[in-house]
């Protein structure tokens, strides 16, 4: 008899006992935190040919840029290439195939449809807005979920996860009444779900509720900081709430602590780290030695691989002065324009000339950087990360304005970021 996972979907090559391991693997993933990948060396342990076991393996590591992470997704590809599978099943590995292949867009096209058919495949659901994420396609990060709502009720196993990525959907769309609401009752579900209090801080972040923002993410850190893999982002959440309030003490502490202390070489983590460095050279502090090992851990990867963290690698070798390895980046990105995937012309048209800014910005030409700056801010959101992440540009491009002696541009862009939202920058930052 075929084994089915609790929402009804065929488990090719899955005993019963794997299938409970899938879903103790499953719960975890689900919230970004536990051992997802100790419960699938368990549920494959049982069963070898236990095919998504090994497609969501290749799912958790086919998002991340760096090689050996990826070698992992790949192999866990390889190992499902050729196993017996369900219609449903063979629509997965056909996204994982285009996922880690490099066509993002593809993959997210087709866990697309594997949604619509199936509603209740939250693996298909989750690993789509992941692809949304990393396209910064804000409406499909709504939309992909909301199709689902339908089909899910309280008390369903993880309804919490589904109303976590609701949640960041209505952020990204502008719908921050709603987007508080649901990222607060899959809380009350699930309080560990590290992905719903990301996506309240990211409402306090869009509309300048610092203070709020402090205190939401320090009512219960225990929750979203303890074994979770988004302890580094969110706290690097908290760190730009305490840079708003011009609170830098704080913020040099949690770099310090949580988002770098301990050195990762994960580039999501990495790019958090440069991203809030760089906030604060733009405010002209002083971050001592901290650029030194961000760049060298930076120096250590390949670039040409995702133009988002090659903008980020830029940021921190500008940041400790390595300008020729900087412009080795550059280089790298610039051959990463003729090679395969999704990342070409993307580095092409956003990662490059974004890159390029912040050298330009670094060496002092400030025109240079603004006329840059100015020709990608709109179409930004192609190399994926969210309106906070991406926020950095337009904050380079004021500072350049100003440094630049280009008082009506920048008198313009701090008009029209009020006008956003009307309470938001009483302070530059």
């Amino acid at each position: 008899m075929m084994v089915k996972d609790i929402h009804g979907h065929a488990l090719s090559g899955a005993s019963p006992a794997a299938a409970g391991h899938y879903q103790q693997a499953l719960d975890a993933y689900h919230r970004y935190g536990g051992q997802p990948m100790k419960h699938l060396s368990r549920a494959l342990a049982d069963s070898p040919e236990f095919v998504m076991a090994h497609l969501l393996q290749a799912y958790m590591t086919g998002v991340g840029t760096d090689p050996p992470t990826q070698a992992m997704g790949q192999a866990a590809l390889a190992a499902a290439r050729d196993l017996p599978a369900a219609p449903r099943e063979q629509a997965h590995r056909a996204a994982a195939e285009a996922l880690l292949g490099g066509r993002t867009r593809a993959a997210g096209r087709i866990l697309e449809d594997i949604a619509i058919d199936h509603p209740c495949d939250l693996v298909a659901l989750q690993a789509g807005q992941l692809v949304d994420f990393l396209i910064g396609d804000a409406r499909m990060l709504r939309d992909r979920i909301a199709r689902s709502l339908p089909a899910w009720s309280e008390g369903m196993p993880n309804h919490h996860a589904l109303l976590a990525m609701h949640a960041f959907g209505l952020e990204e769309t502008g719908d921050y009444d709603r987007a508080e609401a649901a990222g607060r009752r899959a809380l009350e579900l699930e309080p560990r779900n590290g992905w719903a209090q990301h996506a309240v801080a990211h409402v306090y972040e869009m509309q300048d509720r610092r203070a709020e923002g402090v205190a939401w993410m320090r009512g219960n850190p225990g929750a979203w900081s303890g074994d979770s893999f988004f302890a580094i982002h969110n706290a690097w959440h908290l760190a730009l709430f305490h840079l708003g309030l011009d609170q830098i003490d704080q913020v040099l502490a949690l770099y310090d602590g949580p988002i770098y202390g301990e050195a990762s070489t994960m580039p999501f983590d990495m790019d958090d780290a440069a991203a809030l460095l760089w906030r604060l050279a733009l405010r002209g502090v002083d971050v001592g030695v901290r650029w030194r090992s961000l760049a060298e851990a930076y120096a250590a990867q390949p670039r040409g691989l995702s133009a988002f963290d090659d903008m980020h690698a830029t940021m921190a070798l500008v940041g400790a002065g390595r300008d020729a390895e900087a412009e080795a980046a550059l280089s790298a990105m610039a051959i990463a324009v003729e090679g395969p995937g999704d990342n070409a012309a993307v580095t092409r048209d956003i990662g490059l000339p974004a890159a390029r800014a912040i050298l330009a910005f670094g060496r002092g030409r400030d025109a240079e950087a603004i006329d840059l700056l100015r020709g990608v801010r709109n179409d930004a959101a192609r190399f994926g990360g969210s309106h906070a992440q991406r926020d950095v540009l337009d904050l380079t491009l004021i500072a350049a304005a100003r440094r630049g002696g280009e008082t009506a541009l920048e008198r313009a862009l701090l008009a029209e970021r009020a006008a956003a939202s009307p309470v938001h920058l009483r302070r530059f930052y």
